[in-house]
């Protein structure tokens, strides 16, 4: 499969992941707050993909988050960028392919995502309403970021494996031996 593939797939993955957060009220019904998709996708992107699909992820499915939310357009860029940054510059050091490190992985990013836009929408002048229910939501967005983001690496695993070309069972046949014929 081709990088410019890979980064179409994770951004409409993103994009699935902002629509699905948005639809599904069950999860906000139960729990008073929304499950944390985006922050798995982004963790998923960056410990996957060599490339900057972890930066398309961050931008687009950031824009697409803030357009379905109360928060100023642009906020959640920075936070999922500088998440996804971090993750990409240490992925030599994470151990991406056991499904524990993705947990923490993913509780770490599903914690500091919302902390830094918060962050950033306090700065900007806005003043949410802080209390016992912002924090009950944080964690939420944060237990669900680490439950969601192993599972996010197996949807991964079957995305590639739909797009990309099987491969080729080798033969005991080298085309370099050369086969010598006698009379019988």
């Amino acid at each position: 499969m081709s990088a410019a593939t890979r980064h179409v797939l994770f951004v409409l993955l993103a994009l699935l992941a902002v629509f699905v957060t948005a639809a599904w009220n069950l999860p906000r019904a139960w729990l008073g707050s929304p499950l944390s998709l985006l922050p798995p996708v982004l963790v998923c992107a960056a410990l996957q993909e060599q490339g900057s699909a972890w930066q398309w992820v961050a931008v687009v499915g950031g824009l697409a988050r803030d357009s379905l939310s109360l928060d100023p357009l642009g906020v959640s860029i920075l936070p999922l960028y500088l998440t996804g940054w971090f993750l990409s510059s240490h992925r030599e050091l994470l151990l991406s392919e056991l499904a524990f490190a993705q947990a923490i992985l993913g509780l770490a990013v599903g914690a500091a995502v919302p902390l830094l836009t918060l962050g950033l929408v306090v700065a900007s002048g806005d003043v949410p309403a802080m209390g016992g229910r912002l924090f009950w939501q944080w964690l939420v967005l944060t237990v669900s970021g680490g439950l969601i983001t192993p599972a996010m690496f197996r949807i991964w695993r079957r995305v590639e494996a739909w797009f990309a070309h099987p491969m080729i069972p080798s033969t005991s046949f080298r085309e370099d031996r050369e086969i010598l014929r006698g009379k019988y």
